[in-house]
Formats: C-alpha cells, structure tokens, sequence
C-alpha cells in the first residue's frame, strides 16, 4: 500500500517507444555521498537499430548484467547490444570533475583576445579616391532627337539625363581603403576563468553497490495494443538467468518460429502494408514467363517454296531428307518391278510362238541401252521436277 507513481526507483530498464524514436533505456540513480542527494546517470545509446524488435510482432527477451567491476552489458534475445562501463559510460558522469570553473573570475578589461589587428603602419595610397561616386555620367552619351526638356517634370520623358556607367576610377581600386591586417603581437588567447578545487567533489569507486531496492515496478504508458510481458527475474548469478531464459522465453521462442508463415506468407503480409510490393511481386513473375514465351516463339522458320518463287535470287540445291526417302523408295520399287518383266519375258520367250518372239524383240527395243544409261536417266538432276 506504500508503492506507488511517485516511489523513488533505483534501476529503470527496459524498452521505450516514442512515436519514431525507439529506445532501451538503463538509467540508475545515484547518491551523492556528501549530499546525500540523488542524480540520474544514463547509459549511452546503443549502436544497434532496435526498431526490428518493436515492429515485428515477436515475442524477445531483454536482459541487463551488471558486475562488480562496475561493467555492464544490454542484451536482446540474449545477443549484446550495448556495453561499457558505470564510471566511464553513463551521462552525467558518476563522479564530478576535481576541478572547476570558478564562477566569481572575470576578463580583466584589458585583454586582448584579437589575433589580427589592422596594420597601425600602413598608409592610404594619395591617389585614393574613397569620394568618387561609384557611377558617373556616360561622356559619350548622346541626347535622342525629340527629348523634351521644357516639359513638366512628372512628364512621361522629363528632362533627360546621360545613362549611368561604371566609374573607371573604381574598376581597380578594391573600394575604402583599409589597412591589411597582421599578426597581434598582444594577443593573450580567448579568456576563460581559472579553475579551483571543486567544493562537491567525490570519488565514488564502486557505483555498482546502488541503493537496495525491494520491489519491482512496471512503467506502463502506451497507445499500442497487444502488448505482454512477463517472466521477471533478479538474480546474483548469471548462469541462473541464461538457464531461466532457455526454459521459459526458449520454448516462446520455438513456438514463434513453428507458427511462422513461409516466405508466401511472408510476402502477402508485407504487401498488405505496403501495397506497391504487389507490382514488383507481378513484375517479378511476368518477366521471367514473358522472356520464355518470346524466346521459344522467335525460333528461325524454314523459307517456304512460295517464297523461294518471290526471288530470282540463287536458291541451294537441298532436298528435304523426307522427301529424298520418299523418292529413293520410289526408284527401288519400279526398279523390282521391271526386273519381274524380265523375268516374265524370259519365260514367255521359252514357250511362246514366232509371234511372241517379235513382241519379245520389241519390247526389248524398249528396254534401256544399258544399266549405266538407266543410272543416268534416274538421277535426280536428269529427272524432271514432280509435284507432291
């Protein structure tokens, strides 16, 4: 009944989101041993980008090691993300400085804290002319025809004037003469005022020895849902935590990772946040098939006989191997069917009659001279184009 908001704290860690900034905090309080007062030390900021452990829905474990030796270590999932050291790494410094400023010191009035003063010998060129007006009248102007002069001064033209020109006088000159600038032989350096002893001074060697502390508060302020947390341990023996760790945050740990999407499902829920991921997942895809379609659809046709008719140009003597089969079978048979005629007739020639035999002799009048000649007829070149 006696812990409450306003209950003083000794060690504040844990993680905090504020809108975009994402944080880890470690912040102890510290008590001033002459003062007896209490300050807030900090630890710095870790290197590490927390925002993956605030944004992606998983369950993580955060834990803070602090030694002896007054090192400490902040850990994510058991893997560090910050270090150092409570008297060299926590703003404001544990101990304060030895020395000082001391606040009732002022700048004498006359010190110097010029480095370069104008040179108190140079002297102003005679020729210099700081009076000249930086424009002058163009002597080669010339009044236009038809300017009048005895008009009324708010007249549309008024008296006339020769246009402005630069004054060649100033061309080279760099303007008012100043004296260059040299060294301050009496420069004394920027003032600052001199130190003395720091009357709050302390020397406190093992900030780690912090104020006991009996209870452990939750700081609870948030506007995002679905948040849970439990599962806390103090103890002097880090080997006790790890093995707390893997029991209880180990097993959370398996079950995230069985319930996880696969790489679809992955890819369908960060399109749901941010939908322009829906034309690269399509581009991705249609590419890929487009380029196969093309390539496969692109192959080098045969030209047909109708083109070939489209040209005078010289055509190569190729026959198609189909074809060229075809014809081959062709030949053979004729060939098997005029050597059964001869036999045919041979046999007729034994048996028949004087008439049989002239019919004989005609019909080998009809028959090739030669097997050489019958070769020369049937090859292709000799052989008449057919139509198929």
């Amino acid at each position: 009944d006696q812990f409450h908001d306003k209950t003083p704290y000794t060690i504040m860690f844990g993680p905090d989101k504020c809108g975009e900034d994402y944080k880890l905090h470690f912040i102890f309080r510290h008590k001033n041993p002459k003062t007896g007062k209490y300050e807030e030390k900090h630890a710095k900021r870790p290197d590490a980008d927390l925002k993956t452990y605030f944004t992606d829905k998983k369950t993580h474990l955060y834990t803070l090691v602090l030694n002896p030796d007054n090192s400490f270590e902040i850990l994510v999932d058991q893997n560090v993300v910050n270090s150092g050291n409570l008297l060299n790494d926590m703003s404001p410094p544990v101990n304060p400085p030895r020395e000082i400023e001391d606040p009732n010191d002022q700048k004498p009035e006359d010190w110097d804290e010029r480095p370069k003063i104008p040179d108190p010998d140079a002297v102003k060129p005679d020729d210099w002319d700081e009076d000249a007006p930086a424009k002058i009248a163009d002597e080669n102007a010339v009044k236009p025809e038809g300017w009048l002069d005895d008009e009324p001064e708010y007249d549309m033209d008024g008296e006339w004037e020769a246009p402005q020109i630069a004054n060649p006088k100033c061309e080279t000159a760099p303007g008012k003469w100043k004296p260059p600038m040299i060294d301050n032989v009496n420069y004394q350096g920027i003032w600052k005022p001199r130190k003395i002893p720091n009357p709050d001074f302390f020397e406190d060697l093992e900030p780690f020895k912090m104020t006991p502390f009996s209870a452990v508060g939750l700081e609870l302020w948030s506007m995002t849902s679905d948040i849970f947390f439990d599962n806390f341990i103090i103890c002097t023996e880090r080997a006790v935590a790890d093995d707390w760790a893997s029991d209880g945050w180990g097993l959370k740990k398996a079950a995230d990772g069985a319930a996880e999407p696969g790489v679809v499902g992955q890819m369908m829920a960060a399109a749901e946040e941010r939908p322009w991921l829906w034309v690269v997942y399509i581009l991705t895809v249609a590419l890929p098939v487009f380029l196969v379609v093309l390539f496969c659809c692109s192959g080098k046709k045969q030209p047909s006989a109708a083109e070939y008719k489209k040209t005078d140009a010289p055509q190569p003597d190729v026959v198609d191997e189909d074809k060229e089969e075809e014809r081959d079978k062709g030949d053979k048979e004729e060939e098997d069917e005029e050597e059964t005629n001869e036999e045919k007739l041979g046999s007729d020639a034994d048996i028949g009659s004087a008439s049989q035999e002239e019919e004989e002799d005609e019909d080998e009048d009809r028959k090739p001279a030669s097997e050489e000649e019958e070769t020369v007829n049937r090859s292709p070149r000799n052989r008449k184009p057919r139509k198929d």
